[in-house]
């Protein structure tokens, strides 16, 4: 059925280079899956897959960086993913997105295997604090799949050698590490704290199919400015702003 029009707004990502349709209730895309395209080591012709698309943000935004992405999103909420689609074509970028459950993928995504799986899975488990009101906001942050079952996913459809980029609430971490197994190496985790001396509230975990480097744990990235809040103003830090503002990489190699 879609959303009206008027439950509808159109918002600006990457400092106005994408325009993006979604919920004025409900889910609604932040800084969260633009710093997950920061880190994608994704080149021109490579493939992408992303898991729980929303509204497609953060495809849209890595391909906003890296042009010539075949760009594939999966998406379980019939709303949402036909946002995802209208969002890509107004946009011009090529991806095409399923409406899909990611534990029965369509035949036509089994069929293939990526160079990149990103995922913005639900942080919150839900026999934990109060479920949103609204049932879209809950299904994108309360979590019903295993966390389990995403990595799974995710790493059967990457190619040898393809990367797993996932951006999850800091205290999933340790359920996140158990979640991988030996198909997966080079496993890279970056801290994201609020402020300086403050602790990690997100993390990236960046992980290699076929890979067989050490685990490494990356020096935080601090996203705010000062030791406190100090006023209704933007302040993030100078790598944030350029990541959230020019579409910059974030890059985890090369730390």
């Amino acid at each position: 059925m879609g959303f009206a029009e008027s439950d509808l707004t159109h918002d600006r990502f990457l400092d106005g280079k994408l325009r993006v349709w979604q919920p004025k209730a409900g889910y609604r895309a932040g800084v969260d899956p633009v710093l997950l395209a920061a880190t994608v080591p994704a080149q021109a012709g490579d493939s992408v897959l992303e898991l729980g698309c929303g509204v497609g943000v953060a495809n849209l935004c890595l391909s906003a960086r890296v042009f010539g992405l075949d760009l594939t999103g999966i998406e379980v909420q019939p709303d949402y993913a036909e946002l995802a689609q209208r969002n890509a074509d107004e946009n011009g970028h090529d991806m095409t997105v399923h409406c899909a459950d990611l534990r029965a993928l369509p035949e036509s995504v089994l069929q293939r295997n990526f160079d990149h799986v990103i995922a913005n899975p639900p942080y919150y488990l839900r026999d934990r604090g109060t479920a949103a009101m609204d049932a879209g906001r809950e299904t994108a942050l309360g979590e019903a799949t295993p966390l389990a079952d995403w990595i799974d996913a995710a790493t059967r459809r990457l190619k040898p050698k393809g990367h797993l980029t996932v951006i999850q609430d800091a205290e999933r971490l340790p359920a996140l590490l158990s979640a991988l197994d030996d198909r997966l190496g080079n496993v890279r985790v970056l801290p994201l704290a609020p402020r300086v001396g403050r602790s990690a509230h997100l993390v990236i975990l960046q992980a290699r199919k076929s890979g067989r480097a050490a685990f490494r744990l990356l020096a935080p990235v601090v996203m705010h400015e000062g030791v406190a809040h100090d006023g209704d103003r933007e302040s993030y830090s100078a790598e944030i702003r350029a990541v959230l503002r020019d579409g910059a990489a974030l890059a985890l190699q090369s730390r």
